[in-house]
């Protein structure tokens, strides 16, 4: 039979542990198939022929899967993820691997509803990604869950986040502290976010780093982020000219997603929201992208759903 050669990316893993002490959990899979490995960096290349290098690509997914959901892959682990794989049964799905986004210390995170599916697939293909809808549909969450998927797998060396400091509902000078007192509350919610996916002590190091950046969006101005993730968060309270000197940041290699409810624009009654504006200046620009979320996409509490509906009804 003709052997093929094919080069799987192992994303979202540490290497060492996949692999073990001395490459120990590679030697089951070395004395179960006639197949030969190579590991370069986060790439496996295969080479046999195609039905065993098939199976070898779905024993890696489902190590992945077992070390990051257990948090530890031994050799008898591979052993029997190889026994389940010859007898035509699996862990997890190739459709189901492929949909994860994310491993997290608590969770795996990946779209959860068919209108998350199309923000995640629309943020992949465009450069610039504007997801816009009601609380609690996860358009933060998954932005900052990409971001930091690239990040790991070195797409991108840089993730800021910004969010516009508006006053909304009260007013920032009679609030205590210094200025970063001030705004570590508008903040908030993106570092929590982080905090969910990221080891503490890692993600202490990457903000002390600047390799994460959490800004205020004024704080935005005057650069150009090459090799960037850029997030704006909350952005139905940037103003116009906000709006466009984020979006005129983004430098080689960088990818940017706008998000934010143009029902909750705090702005003053007689500022453009930029987020509203962005919708018909933007639209059919090849390379940004639009993914509208409804109440069907809320994955909060399930009364969250019936609150926006409730809003949605008194409006109307």
């Amino acid at each position: 039979m003709t052997a093929v050669e094919k080069r799987i990316t192992l994303e979202n893993v540490d290497m060492s542990s996949l692999l073990g002490m001395n490459d120990n959990n590679l030697k089951p899979l070395e004395e179960r198939f006639n197949a030969t490995l190579t590991v370069r960096g986060d790439i496996v290349i295969v080479k046999g022929v195609a039905e065993e290098v098939d199976s070898i690509e779905k024993v890696f997914r489902e190590m992945v899967f077992v070390l990051n959901t257990t948090g530890n892959l031994k050799p008898s682990d591979v052993q029997t993820i190889l026994d389940l794989t010859i007898q035509g049964k699996e862990i997890i799905t190739d459709k189901e691997y492929d949909a994860i986004v994310l491993y997290t210390k608590n969770d795996i995170i990946k779209a959860r509803t068919p209108g998350q599916q199309k923000y995640l697939d629309t943020a992949k293909k465009n450069d610039i990604c504007f997801a816009i809808g009601p609380a609690g549909t996860g358009k933060t969450y998954l932005a900052v869950a990409l971001a930091v998927s690239a990040l790991k797998k070195g797409i991108v060396n840089k993730i800021v986040l910004a969010r516009p400091a508006v006053e909304a509902g009260e007013s920032l000078g009679f609030l205590p502290g210094d200025f970063r007192e001030k705004i570590d509350p508008y903040l908030r919610p993106l570092y929590d976010a982080l905090d969910d996916m990221i080891p503490s002590d890692k993600l202490r190091g990457y903000l002390e780093k600047k390799v994460i950046e959490i800004v205020p969006l004024a704080y935005m101005r005057g650069r150009t982020l090459n090799n960037a993730f850029v997030i704006l968060d909350e952005a139905q309270n940037a103003s116009d000219m906000q709006m466009k000197m984020f979006l005129t940041r983004l430098g080689a290699n960088s990818k940017a997603i706008v998000t934010g409810d143009i029902t909750q624009i705090d702005l003053p009654s007689k500022t453009v929201s930029g987020l509203v504006q962005a919708k018909e200046i933007l639209f059919g620009i090849e390379g940004v992208g639009f993914i509208y979320f409804d109440k069907s996409d809320v994955v909060r509490h399930k009364l969250v759903k019936d609150i926006i509906d409730a809003y949605e009804k008194f409006r109307n």
